[in-house]
Protein backbone atom coordinates (compact mmCIF):
# COMPACT_ATOMS: atom_id res chain seq x y z
CA UNK A 1 0.00 0.00 0.00
CA UNK A 2 1.04 3.19 -0.90
CA UNK A 3 -0.66 6.83 0.93
CA UNK A 4 0.46 9.87 2.59
CA UNK A 5 0.50 8.40 5.82
CA UNK A 6 -0.99 11.21 7.87
CA UNK A 7 -2.94 9.43 9.93
CA UNK A 8 -4.00 6.32 11.17
CA UNK A 9 -7.31 6.05 12.30
CA UNK A 10 -7.88 4.38 15.75
CA UNK A 11 -10.98 1.91 16.55
CA UNK A 12 -13.65 2.35 17.99
CA UNK A 13 -13.87 6.10 18.50
CA UNK A 14 -12.69 7.16 14.81
CA UNK A 15 -10.99 10.17 15.48
CA UNK A 16 -7.64 9.98 13.84
CA UNK A 17 -4.68 10.09 15.16
CA UNK A 18 -1.98 11.65 13.50
CA UNK A 19 1.35 10.12 13.76
CA UNK A 20 3.86 11.07 11.11
CA UNK A 21 4.07 15.02 9.81
CA UNK A 22 2.23 16.17 7.12
CA UNK A 23 3.92 15.90 3.49
CA UNK A 24 5.31 12.41 4.72
CA UNK A 25 5.48 9.79 1.87
CA UNK A 26 4.74 5.89 3.15
CA UNK A 27 4.82 2.77 1.03
CA UNK A 28 4.66 -0.25 2.90
CA UNK A 29 3.87 -3.81 2.42
CA UNK A 30 4.40 -5.90 -1.06
CA UNK A 31 4.11 -2.71 -2.94
CA UNK A 32 7.31 -1.08 -1.11
CA UNK A 33 9.13 -4.81 -1.70
CA UNK A 34 7.87 -4.51 -5.36
CA UNK A 35 9.40 -0.33 -5.98
CA UNK A 36 12.51 -1.32 -4.41
CA UNK A 37 12.89 -4.64 -6.52
CA UNK A 38 12.03 -2.69 -9.34
CA UNK A 39 14.40 0.15 -9.22
CA UNK A 40 17.61 -1.91 -8.66
CA UNK A 41 16.49 -3.98 -11.64
CA UNK A 42 16.09 -0.94 -13.83
CA UNK A 43 20.13 0.11 -12.60
CA UNK A 44 20.67 -3.31 -13.83
CA UNK A 45 19.24 -3.29 -16.59
CA UNK A 46 21.60 -0.06 -17.37
CA UNK A 47 24.79 -1.85 -16.52
CA UNK A 48 23.53 -4.96 -18.66
CA UNK A 49 23.94 -3.62 -21.86
CA UNK A 50 28.07 -2.42 -21.15
CA UNK A 51 28.80 -6.10 -19.89
CA UNK A 52 31.65 -7.64 -21.62
CA UNK A 53 34.10 -7.41 -24.50
CA UNK A 54 31.11 -6.39 -26.48
CA UNK A 55 29.57 -4.32 -24.14
CA UNK A 56 27.97 -0.84 -25.67
CA UNK A 57 29.23 2.53 -24.01
CA UNK A 58 27.03 5.20 -21.82
CA UNK A 59 27.24 8.89 -22.44
CA UNK A 60 26.81 10.44 -19.58
CA UNK A 61 26.13 13.95 -19.53
CA UNK A 62 25.99 16.53 -16.02
CA UNK A 63 24.03 19.35 -15.01
CA UNK A 64 27.50 21.37 -16.40
CA UNK A 65 27.17 19.59 -19.82
CA UNK A 66 30.48 17.82 -19.02
CA UNK A 67 30.30 14.95 -21.18
CA UNK A 68 31.78 11.50 -20.19
CA UNK A 69 31.89 8.15 -22.38
CA UNK A 70 32.59 4.73 -20.43
CA UNK A 71 31.37 1.62 -19.94
CA UNK A 72 33.22 1.52 -16.50
CA UNK A 73 30.58 0.40 -13.69
CA UNK A 74 31.39 2.59 -11.23
CA UNK A 75 32.04 5.55 -13.01
CA UNK A 76 28.39 5.31 -14.98
CA UNK A 77 26.72 4.67 -11.65
CA UNK A 78 28.56 7.40 -9.68
CA UNK A 79 27.92 9.88 -13.05
CA UNK A 80 24.02 9.02 -12.87
CA UNK A 81 23.71 11.26 -9.94
CA UNK A 82 20.96 9.19 -8.90
CA UNK A 83 17.88 10.25 -6.55
CA UNK A 84 16.04 6.98 -5.05
CA UNK A 85 17.36 5.74 -1.46
CA UNK A 86 17.42 2.32 -2.94
CA UNK A 87 19.30 3.02 -6.15
CA UNK A 88 21.94 4.90 -3.93
CA UNK A 89 22.16 1.66 -1.70
CA UNK A 90 23.23 0.00 -5.31
CA UNK A 91 25.71 2.75 -5.84
CA UNK A 92 27.26 2.23 -2.32
CA UNK A 93 27.53 -1.60 -2.96
CA UNK A 94 29.35 -1.17 -6.48
CA UNK A 95 31.30 2.23 -4.88
CA UNK A 96 32.92 -1.28 -1.80
CA UNK A 97 33.51 -3.13 -4.68
CA UNK A 98 35.45 -0.73 -6.98
CA UNK A 99 37.34 0.32 -3.71
CA UNK A 100 37.88 -2.90 -2.17
CA UNK A 101 39.43 -5.07 -5.38
CA UNK A 102 39.14 -2.54 -8.27
CA UNK A 103 36.62 -4.47 -10.86
CA UNK A 104 33.88 -6.38 -11.20
CA UNK A 105 31.20 -3.65 -10.37
CA UNK A 106 29.24 -4.97 -12.92
CA UNK A 107 29.09 -8.45 -12.39
CA UNK A 108 28.19 -7.28 -8.88
CA UNK A 109 24.94 -4.98 -10.08
CA UNK A 110 23.80 -7.24 -12.48
CA UNK A 111 24.29 -10.50 -10.33
CA UNK A 112 22.12 -8.00 -7.61
CA UNK A 113 19.39 -7.38 -10.42
CA UNK A 114 19.30 -11.32 -11.12
CA UNK A 115 18.62 -12.53 -7.71
CA UNK A 116 15.67 -9.88 -7.23
CA UNK A 117 14.42 -10.79 -10.08
CA UNK A 118 14.01 -14.37 -9.59
CA UNK A 119 13.06 -13.42 -5.90
CA UNK A 120 10.17 -11.86 -7.69
CA UNK A 121 9.15 -15.44 -8.92
CA UNK A 122 9.51 -16.87 -5.37
CA UNK A 123 7.44 -13.82 -3.72
CA UNK A 124 4.38 -15.10 -5.94
CA UNK A 125 4.76 -18.41 -5.03
CA UNK A 126 4.01 -16.77 -1.30
CA UNK A 127 7.73 -17.87 0.12
CA UNK A 128 8.59 -14.93 2.87
CA UNK A 129 11.41 -12.61 2.01
CA UNK A 130 13.34 -13.48 5.13
CA UNK A 131 13.37 -17.69 3.72
CA UNK A 132 14.70 -16.53 0.56
CA UNK A 133 17.32 -14.21 2.56
CA UNK A 134 18.73 -17.54 4.76
CA UNK A 135 18.73 -19.70 1.11
CA UNK A 136 21.06 -16.74 -0.38
CA UNK A 137 23.20 -16.28 2.25
CA UNK A 138 23.86 -20.14 2.39
CA UNK A 139 24.34 -20.41 -1.44
CA UNK A 140 26.81 -17.51 -1.31
CA UNK A 141 28.97 -18.93 1.44
CA UNK A 142 28.83 -22.29 -0.79
CA UNK A 143 29.50 -20.71 -3.91
CA UNK A 144 32.62 -18.85 -2.78
CA UNK A 145 33.72 -22.14 -0.77
CA UNK A 146 33.57 -23.94 -4.25
CA UNK A 147 35.20 -20.81 -6.22
CA UNK A 148 38.01 -21.12 -3.20
CA UNK A 149 38.38 -25.22 -5.03
CA UNK A 150 37.55 -24.26 -8.02
CA UNK A 151 40.55 -21.53 -8.76
CA UNK A 152 44.10 -22.54 -9.89
CA UNK A 153 46.98 -21.34 -8.45
CA UNK A 154 49.64 -19.38 -10.37
CA UNK A 155 53.45 -18.27 -10.15
CA UNK A 156 53.31 -14.25 -9.58
CA UNK A 157 56.58 -14.73 -10.90
CA UNK A 158 55.25 -15.74 -14.55
CA UNK A 159 54.38 -12.57 -16.25
CA UNK A 160 52.84 -14.19 -19.12
CA UNK A 161 49.76 -15.16 -16.68
CA UNK A 162 49.94 -11.87 -15.37
CA UNK A 163 49.78 -10.12 -19.09
CA UNK A 164 46.54 -12.55 -19.60
CA UNK A 165 44.64 -11.52 -16.34
CA UNK A 166 45.54 -7.22 -17.36
CA UNK A 167 44.41 -8.39 -20.72
CA UNK A 168 41.31 -9.63 -19.63
CA UNK A 169 40.70 -6.66 -17.82
CA UNK A 170 41.39 -4.43 -20.83
CA UNK A 171 39.32 -6.66 -23.46
CA UNK A 172 35.96 -5.05 -22.40
CA UNK A 173 36.94 -1.56 -22.04
CA UNK A 174 37.54 1.59 -25.29
CA UNK A 175 41.27 0.76 -25.38
CA UNK A 176 40.43 -3.04 -26.70
CA UNK A 177 42.77 -2.37 -29.67
CA UNK A 178 45.85 -1.60 -27.76
CA UNK A 179 45.01 -4.31 -24.71
CA UNK A 180 48.37 -6.05 -25.44
CA UNK A 181 50.47 -3.33 -25.42
CA UNK A 182 48.55 -1.58 -22.61
CA UNK A 183 48.92 -5.60 -20.44
CA UNK A 184 52.64 -5.45 -20.82
CA UNK A 185 52.80 -1.49 -19.07
CA UNK A 186 50.36 -2.34 -16.62
CA UNK A 187 52.36 -5.45 -15.56
CA UNK A 188 55.60 -4.37 -15.51
CA UNK A 189 53.81 -0.98 -13.06
CA UNK A 190 52.33 -2.97 -10.43
CA UNK A 191 55.59 -5.37 -10.43
CA UNK A 192 57.76 -2.31 -9.83
CA UNK A 193 55.78 -1.43 -6.76
CA UNK A 194 55.27 -4.74 -5.68
CA UNK A 195 56.99 -5.49 -2.03
CA UNK A 196 57.52 -8.83 0.26
CA UNK A 197 56.64 -7.83 3.95
CA UNK A 198 56.77 -11.24 5.85
CA UNK A 199 54.76 -13.77 3.72
CA UNK A 200 52.53 -11.41 2.38
CA UNK A 201 52.75 -9.20 -0.83
CA UNK A 202 52.02 -5.65 -0.34
CA UNK A 203 51.05 -3.65 -3.35
CA UNK A 204 50.65 0.28 -2.97
CA UNK A 205 48.93 1.25 -6.11
CA UNK A 206 48.87 4.84 -5.50
CA UNK A 207 52.93 4.94 -5.73
CA UNK A 208 52.10 4.35 -9.94
CA UNK A 209 51.30 7.71 -10.60
CA UNK A 210 49.15 8.20 -13.85
CA UNK A 211 49.51 11.20 -16.16
CA UNK A 212 47.32 11.72 -18.89
CA UNK A 213 47.59 14.18 -21.88
CA UNK A 214 45.83 14.09 -25.05
CA UNK A 215 47.75 13.79 -28.54
CA UNK A 216 49.33 11.22 -30.31
CA UNK A 217 47.98 7.64 -30.31
CA UNK A 218 47.07 4.84 -27.23
CA UNK A 219 50.73 3.29 -28.18
CA UNK A 220 52.28 7.04 -27.38
CA UNK A 221 51.99 5.81 -23.66
CA UNK A 222 54.94 4.62 -22.19
CA UNK A 223 56.27 3.91 -18.41
CA UNK A 224 58.63 5.95 -16.82
CA UNK A 225 60.37 3.95 -13.81
CA UNK A 226 60.48 7.20 -12.55
CA UNK A 227 58.44 10.50 -11.76
CA UNK A 228 57.06 12.84 -14.36
CA UNK A 229 55.83 16.52 -13.20
CA UNK A 230 53.02 18.10 -15.25
CA UNK A 231 55.44 21.32 -14.32
CA UNK A 232 58.33 23.11 -15.58
CA UNK A 233 61.81 24.26 -14.45
CA UNK A 234 61.52 27.70 -13.12
CA UNK A 235 64.12 29.93 -14.81
CA UNK A 236 65.07 30.27 -18.50
CA UNK A 237 69.12 29.88 -17.19
CA UNK A 238 68.51 26.87 -15.40
CA UNK A 239 69.79 24.16 -17.61
CA UNK A 240 66.99 21.57 -19.19
CA UNK A 241 68.84 18.32 -18.53
CA UNK A 242 70.59 17.50 -15.44
CA UNK A 243 72.47 13.39 -16.29
CA UNK A 244 73.44 11.73 -12.46
CA UNK A 245 70.74 14.41 -10.84
CA UNK A 246 71.21 14.55 -7.18
CA UNK A 247 67.98 15.13 -5.94
CA UNK A 248 66.88 17.68 -3.16
CA UNK A 249 63.39 17.86 -1.71
CA UNK A 250 61.53 20.67 0.30
CA UNK A 251 58.96 20.89 2.03
CA UNK A 252 60.14 24.95 2.43
CA UNK A 253 60.08 28.10 0.38
CA UNK A 254 63.45 29.17 -1.29
CA UNK A 255 62.48 32.42 0.00
CA UNK A 256 62.60 35.26 2.97
CA UNK A 257 58.87 35.09 4.78
CA UNK A 258 57.37 37.79 5.87
CA UNK A 259 56.75 38.30 9.27
CA UNK A 260 54.46 36.91 11.50
CA UNK A 261 53.19 40.10 13.29
CA UNK A 262 52.68 44.00 11.68
CA UNK A 263 56.38 44.92 11.43
CA UNK A 264 57.33 48.86 10.21
CA UNK A 265 60.67 49.83 9.31
CA UNK A 266 61.60 53.53 9.30
CA UNK A 267 64.51 54.20 7.18
CA UNK A 268 66.73 57.81 7.19
CA UNK A 269 69.06 56.72 4.75
CA UNK A 270 69.24 55.35 1.11
CA UNK A 271 72.26 53.19 2.33
CA UNK A 272 70.48 51.62 4.84
CA UNK A 273 67.99 50.83 2.43
CA UNK A 274 70.46 49.07 0.45
CA UNK A 275 71.89 47.33 3.29
CA UNK A 276 68.09 45.95 3.69
CA UNK A 277 67.91 44.63 0.19
CA UNK A 278 71.69 43.46 0.04
CA UNK A 279 70.80 41.18 3.75
CA UNK A 280 67.53 40.34 2.03
CA UNK A 281 69.81 39.17 -1.23
CA UNK A 282 72.55 37.19 1.10
CA UNK A 283 69.78 35.29 2.87
CA UNK A 284 68.65 33.52 -0.26
CA UNK A 285 72.40 33.11 -1.39
CA UNK A 286 73.45 31.34 1.53
CA UNK A 287 69.96 29.10 1.27
CA UNK A 288 71.25 28.57 -2.21
CA UNK A 289 75.12 27.71 -0.88
CA UNK A 290 74.10 25.45 1.73
CA UNK A 291 72.28 23.24 -0.82
CA UNK A 292 75.31 23.44 -3.39
CA UNK A 293 77.75 22.65 -0.80
CA UNK A 294 75.67 19.97 0.84
CA UNK A 295 75.40 18.13 -2.81
CA UNK A 296 79.34 18.26 -3.52
CA UNK A 297 80.15 16.67 -0.59
CA UNK A 298 77.82 13.90 -1.30
CA UNK A 299 79.18 13.65 -5.32
CA UNK A 300 82.49 13.36 -3.50
CA UNK A 301 81.88 10.71 -0.72
CA UNK A 302 80.15 9.12 -3.57
CA UNK A 303 83.09 9.76 -5.89
CA UNK A 304 81.66 10.90 -8.50
CA UNK A 305 83.21 14.39 -9.70
CA UNK A 306 80.86 17.81 -9.84
CA UNK A 307 81.22 18.11 -13.55
CA UNK A 308 79.40 15.10 -14.15
CA UNK A 309 76.62 15.13 -12.36
CA UNK A 310 74.21 17.86 -11.19
CA UNK A 311 72.14 19.32 -8.65
CA UNK A 312 68.26 19.31 -8.94
CA UNK A 313 65.82 21.49 -6.51
CA UNK A 314 62.17 20.31 -5.77
CA UNK A 315 59.78 22.27 -3.49
CA UNK A 316 56.27 21.80 -2.71
CA UNK A 317 56.70 25.79 -2.03
CA UNK A 318 57.56 29.02 -3.84
CA UNK A 319 60.80 30.04 -4.87
CA UNK A 320 61.66 33.48 -5.20
CA UNK A 321 63.05 35.07 -8.19
CA UNK A 322 66.49 36.45 -6.43
CA UNK A 323 66.88 32.38 -5.14
CA UNK A 324 65.82 31.49 -9.21
CA UNK A 325 68.79 34.03 -10.15
CA UNK A 326 71.30 32.21 -7.36
CA UNK A 327 70.32 28.72 -8.14
CA UNK A 328 71.07 29.53 -12.14
CA UNK A 329 73.97 30.91 -11.65
CA UNK A 330 75.56 27.86 -9.68
CA UNK A 331 74.26 25.35 -12.96
CA UNK A 332 71.10 24.44 -10.70
CA UNK A 333 67.88 22.91 -11.92
CA UNK A 334 64.68 23.86 -10.18
CA UNK A 335 60.82 23.11 -10.05
CA UNK A 336 58.56 24.83 -7.59
CA UNK A 337 54.79 24.59 -6.70
CA UNK A 338 54.56 20.09 -6.81
CA UNK A 339 52.03 18.88 -5.35
CA UNK A 340 52.60 16.80 -1.85
CA UNK A 341 51.63 13.53 -3.48
CA UNK A 342 54.00 13.94 -5.84
CA UNK A 343 56.56 15.09 -3.78
CA UNK A 344 56.29 11.85 -1.50
CA UNK A 345 56.04 9.61 -4.61
CA UNK A 346 59.71 11.08 -5.96
CA UNK A 347 60.90 10.92 -2.53
CA UNK A 348 59.90 6.61 -2.96
CA UNK A 349 61.74 6.81 -6.95
CA UNK A 350 65.09 8.25 -5.81
CA UNK A 351 65.77 7.67 -1.88
CA UNK A 352 65.54 11.52 -1.33
CA UNK A 353 64.10 12.28 2.37
CA UNK A 354 61.60 15.45 2.34
CA UNK A 355 63.52 18.47 4.56
CA UNK A 356 60.92 20.92 5.89
CA UNK A 357 63.92 23.22 7.02
CA UNK A 358 67.53 23.92 4.53
CA UNK A 359 69.58 24.27 7.51
CA UNK A 360 68.67 20.58 8.71
CA UNK A 361 69.81 19.34 5.33
CA UNK A 362 72.38 16.51 4.92
CA UNK A 363 74.04 14.59 2.47
CA UNK A 364 72.16 11.35 3.15
CA UNK A 365 69.25 13.69 2.40
CA UNK A 366 69.85 13.49 -1.19
CA UNK A 367 68.13 11.19 -3.43
CA UNK A 368 70.07 10.33 -6.58
CA UNK A 369 68.38 9.81 -10.48
CA UNK A 370 70.47 9.26 -13.80
CA UNK A 371 68.48 11.68 -15.75
CA UNK A 372 65.92 14.91 -15.17
CA UNK A 373 65.20 16.62 -18.52
CA UNK A 374 62.39 18.83 -19.03
CA UNK A 375 60.73 17.59 -22.47
CA UNK A 376 57.47 19.19 -24.41
CA UNK A 377 54.80 16.49 -24.21
CA UNK A 378 51.85 17.51 -25.96
CA UNK A 379 51.30 21.55 -25.28
CA UNK A 380 52.73 21.55 -22.22
CA UNK A 381 56.33 20.66 -20.60
CA UNK A 382 57.15 18.27 -18.45
CA UNK A 383 59.56 17.23 -16.39
CA UNK A 384 60.96 13.36 -16.60
CA UNK A 385 62.98 11.99 -13.39
CA UNK A 386 63.91 9.11 -14.65
CA UNK A 387 67.05 6.04 -14.11
CA UNK A 388 66.04 5.87 -10.75
CA UNK A 389 67.62 3.09 -8.59
CA UNK A 390 65.30 0.00 -7.96
CA UNK A 391 62.55 3.08 -7.81
CA UNK A 392 59.14 2.16 -5.57
CA UNK A 393 57.27 4.54 -7.56
CA UNK A 394 56.40 5.09 -11.41
CA UNK A 395 54.68 6.58 -13.81
CA UNK A 396 52.23 5.51 -16.59
CA UNK A 397 51.88 8.76 -19.32
CA UNK A 398 48.60 7.87 -21.17
CA UNK A 399 48.53 9.15 -24.60
CA UNK A 400 45.38 9.09 -26.86
CA UNK A 401 44.30 11.36 -29.69
CA UNK A 402 40.77 12.40 -28.00
CA UNK A 403 40.18 13.77 -24.16
CA UNK A 404 37.47 11.55 -23.71
CA UNK A 405 39.52 8.31 -24.63
CA UNK A 406 42.73 9.79 -22.60
CA UNK A 407 40.11 9.58 -19.40
CA UNK A 408 39.03 5.66 -20.23
CA UNK A 409 42.02 4.50 -20.59
CA UNK A 410 43.37 5.84 -17.92
CA UNK A 411 39.64 4.19 -15.61
CA UNK A 412 40.76 0.56 -17.78
CA UNK A 413 44.36 1.36 -16.99
CA UNK A 414 43.31 1.45 -13.48
CA UNK A 415 41.03 -1.49 -13.60
CA UNK A 416 43.64 -3.68 -14.75
CA UNK A 417 46.51 -2.56 -12.21
CA UNK A 418 43.49 -3.69 -9.63
CA UNK A 419 43.11 -7.02 -11.24
CA UNK A 420 47.15 -7.66 -11.34
CA UNK A 421 47.49 -6.47 -7.87
CA UNK A 422 44.65 -8.98 -6.86
CA UNK A 423 45.83 -11.97 -8.76
CA UNK A 424 49.36 -11.23 -6.73
CA UNK A 425 47.57 -10.81 -3.41
CA UNK A 426 45.68 -14.06 -4.07
CA UNK A 427 48.06 -16.13 -5.76
CA UNK A 428 44.54 -18.33 -7.33
CA UNK A 429 42.68 -17.65 -10.78
CA UNK A 430 39.51 -18.98 -12.24
CA UNK A 431 38.08 -18.31 -15.68
CA UNK A 432 36.08 -15.84 -17.10
CA UNK A 433 33.97 -15.68 -20.24
CA UNK A 434 31.11 -17.01 -18.10
CA UNK A 435 32.40 -20.34 -17.52
CA UNK A 436 33.23 -19.86 -13.32
CA UNK A 437 29.09 -18.89 -13.34
CA UNK A 438 27.74 -21.93 -15.02
CA UNK A 439 30.37 -23.76 -12.96
CA UNK A 440 29.18 -22.36 -9.66
CA UNK A 441 25.43 -22.52 -11.30
CA UNK A 442 25.46 -26.33 -11.51
CA UNK A 443 26.91 -27.02 -8.26
CA UNK A 444 24.54 -24.67 -6.20
CA UNK A 445 21.95 -27.02 -7.66
CA UNK A 446 23.63 -30.28 -7.08
CA UNK A 447 23.37 -29.31 -3.03
CA UNK A 448 20.18 -27.29 -3.20
CA UNK A 449 18.14 -30.91 -1.98
CA UNK A 450 20.28 -31.17 0.53
CA UNK A 451 19.48 -28.11 2.27
CA UNK A 452 15.89 -29.31 2.22
CA UNK A 453 12.95 -27.14 3.45
CA UNK A 454 11.81 -23.79 0.76
CA UNK A 455 15.41 -22.18 1.61
CA UNK A 456 16.13 -24.80 -1.39
CA UNK A 457 13.64 -22.93 -3.82
CA UNK A 458 16.03 -20.00 -2.77
CA UNK A 459 19.37 -21.96 -3.64
CA UNK A 460 18.01 -22.85 -6.70
CA UNK A 461 17.03 -19.59 -7.84
CA UNK A 462 20.70 -18.38 -6.52
CA UNK A 463 21.86 -20.77 -9.51
CA UNK A 464 19.58 -19.66 -11.97
CA UNK A 465 20.38 -15.92 -11.32
CA UNK A 466 24.35 -17.03 -11.76
CA UNK A 467 23.26 -18.02 -15.67
CA UNK A 468 21.95 -14.29 -16.10
CA UNK A 469 25.66 -13.20 -16.57
CA UNK A 470 26.87 -15.67 -19.51
CA UNK A 471 23.41 -14.70 -21.01
CA UNK A 472 23.93 -10.94 -20.66
CA UNK A 473 27.79 -11.90 -22.42
CA UNK A 474 25.64 -13.92 -25.32
CA UNK A 475 23.29 -11.19 -25.53
CA UNK A 476 25.29 -8.29 -26.00
CA UNK A 477 27.48 -10.52 -28.46
CA UNK A 478 24.47 -10.74 -30.48
CA UNK A 479 24.16 -14.63 -29.77
CA UNK A 480 21.16 -16.58 -29.01
CA UNK A 481 21.74 -16.42 -24.62
CA UNK A 482 19.38 -19.42 -24.98
CA UNK A 483 21.27 -21.55 -26.79
CA UNK A 484 24.51 -20.61 -25.38
CA UNK A 485 23.10 -21.25 -21.98
CA UNK A 486 22.40 -24.98 -23.44
CA UNK A 487 25.64 -25.24 -24.96
CA UNK A 488 27.34 -24.11 -21.69
CA UNK A 489 25.20 -27.07 -19.41
CA UNK A 490 26.57 -29.32 -22.02
CA UNK A 491 30.20 -28.67 -21.96
CA UNK A 492 29.84 -28.21 -17.93
CA UNK A 493 28.10 -32.02 -17.37
CA UNK A 494 31.48 -33.10 -18.94
CA UNK A 495 34.39 -34.42 -16.36
CA UNK A 496 37.19 -31.54 -17.73
CA UNK A 497 34.49 -28.88 -18.79
CA UNK A 498 34.49 -26.74 -15.46
CA UNK A 499 36.81 -23.95 -17.80
CA UNK A 500 34.48 -23.92 -20.62
CA UNK A 501 32.79 -20.42 -21.35
CA UNK A 502 31.73 -18.28 -24.38
CA UNK A 503 33.73 -16.94 -26.67
CA UNK A 504 31.88 -13.85 -27.72
CA UNK A 505 33.80 -13.46 -30.71
CA UNK A 506 33.23 -16.45 -32.52
CA UNK A 507 30.22 -17.53 -30.60
CA UNK A 508 31.61 -21.03 -29.90
CA UNK A 509 31.92 -22.57 -26.26
CA UNK A 510 35.41 -22.93 -25.88
CA UNK A 511 38.02 -23.45 -22.92
CA UNK A 512 38.52 -20.42 -20.96
CA UNK A 513 41.14 -21.14 -19.65
CA UNK A 514 43.53 -22.38 -22.76
CA UNK A 515 42.23 -18.58 -24.27
CA UNK A 516 43.64 -16.77 -21.34
CA UNK A 517 40.40 -15.08 -20.24
CA UNK A 518 41.20 -15.11 -16.51
CA UNK A 519 40.58 -13.30 -13.69
CA UNK A 520 41.59 -13.12 -10.05
CA UNK A 521 39.80 -15.03 -7.61
CA UNK A 522 39.12 -12.43 -5.27
CA UNK A 523 37.31 -10.14 -7.95
CA UNK A 524 34.70 -13.05 -8.43
CA UNK A 525 34.32 -13.85 -4.65
CA UNK A 526 33.86 -9.78 -3.59
CA UNK A 527 31.24 -9.55 -6.15
CA UNK A 528 29.13 -12.56 -5.20
CA UNK A 529 29.30 -10.96 -1.27
CA UNK A 530 28.52 -7.37 -2.87
CA UNK A 531 25.52 -8.53 -5.14
CA UNK A 532 24.15 -10.65 -2.58
CA UNK A 533 24.48 -8.44 -0.09
CA UNK A 534 22.83 -5.47 -1.93
CA UNK A 535 19.73 -8.05 -2.79
CA UNK A 536 19.16 -9.41 0.56
CA UNK A 537 18.91 -5.60 2.24
CA UNK A 538 16.55 -4.82 -0.53
CA UNK A 539 14.48 -7.98 0.12
CA UNK A 540 14.03 -7.23 4.22
CA UNK A 541 12.56 -3.81 3.49
CA UNK A 542 8.91 -3.95 4.07
CA UNK A 543 8.35 -0.14 4.75
CA UNK A 544 9.37 2.97 3.22
CA UNK A 545 8.95 6.20 5.21
CA UNK A 546 10.12 9.42 3.46
CA UNK A 547 9.58 12.63 4.95
CA UNK A 548 8.65 16.02 3.23
CA UNK A 549 11.40 17.39 1.10
CA UNK A 550 12.14 20.76 2.27
CA UNK A 551 11.31 22.85 -0.78
CA UNK A 552 8.08 21.20 -0.39
CA UNK A 553 7.80 22.18 3.18
CA UNK A 554 9.15 25.35 2.37
CA UNK A 555 6.21 25.65 -0.33
CA UNK A 556 3.22 24.59 1.82
CA UNK A 557 4.29 27.40 4.75
CA UNK A 558 4.47 29.78 2.02
CA UNK A 559 0.75 29.07 0.84
CA UNK A 560 -0.14 29.15 5.00
CA UNK A 561 1.24 32.58 5.34
CA UNK A 562 -0.23 33.59 2.35
CA UNK A 563 -3.60 32.65 3.01
CA UNK A 564 -3.18 34.38 6.66
CA UNK A 565 -2.47 37.38 5.66
CA UNK A 566 -5.16 37.33 3.02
Amino acid sequence: MSAPARAVTVEPTGVPVLILKEGTQRTYGREALRANIMIVRAIAETLRTTYGPKGMDKMLVDSLGDITITNDGATILDKMDVQHPTAKLVVQIAKGQDEEVGDGTKTAVILAGELLRVAEELLDKNVHPTIIVSGYKKAAEEAIKKLQELAEPIDINNDEILKKIARTSLTSKAVHGARDYLAEIVVKAVKQVTEKRGDKWYIDLDSIQIIKKHGGGLRDTQLVYGIVLDKEVVHPGMPKRVENAYIVLLDAPLEVEKPEIDAEIRISDPTYLKKFLEEEERILEDMVEKIYNVAVERMKRDGMEPGKAGIVVITQKGIDEVAQHFLAKKGIMAVRRVKRSDIEKISKATGAKIVSNIEDLTPEDLGFAKLVEERKVGEDKMVFIEGCPNPKAVTIVIRGGLERLVDEAERSIQDAMHAVADAIRDGKIVAGGGAVEVELSKYLREIAPKIGGKEQLAVEAFARALEGLPMALAENAGLDPVENMMKLRAAHSKPDGKWYGINVFNGNVENMMELGVVEPVSIKANAIKAGTEAATMVLRIDDIIAAARREEKEEKEKEKKEEGEE
